[in-house]
């Protein structure tokens, strides 16, 4: 990480959520700032986040924080998440900032998007059930609307991504080799080519493909309700009967693994919806082979999870869906060679912005800021342009720090 500029205090806080979880962050508090930029990710932690100490030096305080599972998604409820975020709203006002702005990059960005769409409502329009049926207290939480919202690299929510990188030729969810020839991506009969050659797909292979990924969806979806609707059943069992059977049918796991979610045709067909991305997935040049590995969106579910998180169906953090309620002054930022989201998406993404204040730009850079190119800035570094110059326009900051 660069180095920090001068006089800035940092300090963790651990935040009790409305719903009684416990949630930390960090703030670096800069000395003579009102405006404070908060950082947050779903699934990831963001106390490190390179953007920290280019922000600082724009002249506001930075507030990073995690959800009350970081690093860990197995148990990822969106709406829970957007409590997590409301702890440290409460804390930022209650703080005395003047202004609070969100920064959301990747899955930070559709989180971002929920938690204004939601704390814009009034409390009782707000969600009250998760997608698996579960109660969640979203009308009786304090939730403060910030002033401004930044998206970074936004991808369009975790159901969108998975949808598009999921492997429909699948057969068996029990068996990760299984595979239908017709419909595997990584097959030279459908237009595979060795790496790092570029493959290129027909455009009937892709409609069935497409149209396949759908469908596994669906079917996970139909597995994940049947065992969210069975865990409810004991619930409502036990607070009828007390039997210790239905309360511990009722706290079992039932954990959804979903094989091979790394086969999106676009890593390796450069020529869909082109831009300036490199060769292979958020996860390395190889997707043929890192599709049948460990790693992958996803893999490792509860049913509240998947319907929350996972299914395009079932999620309400959808960032299209969020978009018509914000309506803060927000800025748009993409990279040019962003492989977890197309040209294509993204303007789809900007355009449902309901904000009259919005502005958009893309910078060359790869989806975590990489440079694209040896020599090159890093991506932050020319976001970090924009920002600069939209802040100064809309809110107070530090003029000190930009001349240091």
């Amino acid at each position: 990480m660069a180095q920090m500029p001068p006089s800035v205090t940092t300090s963790v806080h651990q935040l009790t959520t409305f719903d009684g979880a416990k949630v930390e962050g960090v703030l670096h508090a800069l000395d003579g700032a009102t405006t404070v930029v908060t950082i947050m990710h779903p699934r990831q932690s963001v106390a490190h986040h390179p953007m920290i100490p280019l922000l600082l030096r724009v002249g506001v305080s930075v507030w990073t924080q995690g959800t009350r599972s970081p690093n860990n998604d197995i148990a990822l409820v969106h709406e829970q998440a957007v409590l997590d975020a409301a702890a440290g709203h409460v804390f930022l006002r209650d703080s005395g900032f003047e202004a609070v702005l969100t920064f959301g990059h990747s899955g930070g960005g559709t989180l971002s998007a929920f938690y204004i769409e939601q704390a814009s409502l009034e409390p009782e329009l707000r969600l009250d059930v998760t997608p698996a049926g579960r109660a969640i207290g979203l009308a009786g939480a304090r939730m403060p609307l910030p002033d401004g919202a930044i998206f970074l690299a936004p991808h369009p929510g975790q159901g969108q991504v998975l949808l598009h990188c999921v492997d429909p030729s699948v057969t068996d969810e029990s068996d990760p080799l299984s595979v239908d020839p017709g419909l595997n991506m990584y097959s030279p009969s459908n237009g595979f080519a060795a790496p790092p050659e570029p493959s290129r797909y027909g455009a009937e292979f892709l409609r069935a493909y497409r149209a396949a990924q759908h469908d596994r969806i669906a079917r996970i979806d139909a597995r994940a309700m049947e065992l969210a609707a069975e865990t409810s059943r004991a619930r409502a069992r036990y607070a009828r009967t007390k039997d210790p059977a239905d309360r511990r049918t009722g706290l079992a796991p039932r954990i959804i693994t979903t094989y091979r979610t790394d086969a999106d045709p676009c890593y390796v067909d450069l020529s869909i919806d082109p831009n300036d991305r490199h060769y292979g997935s958020l996860f390395g040049r190889r997707p043929d082979l890192i599709n049948y590995g460990l790693v992958g969106f996803g893999r490792l579910t509860t049913p509240d999870a998947w319907l929350s998180t996972w299914s395009a169906n079932h999620t309400n953090a959808d960032f299209v869906r969020c978009a018509g309620g914000v309506r803060l002054p927000t800025l748009y930022l993409e990279f040019s060679g962003d492989q977890a989201v197309l040209p294509l998406a993204s303007a789809r993404m900007f355009d449902a912005l309901a904000a009259e204040d919005k502005t958009r730009h893309v910078v060359r850079g790869q989806h975590f800021g990489q440079p694209l190119a040896d020599g090159e800035p890093t991506g932050y570094a020319a976001a970090n342009v924009h920002i600069e110059r939209w802040m100064a326009d809309r809110f107070a900051i530090a003029p000190s720090q930009r001349t240091r």
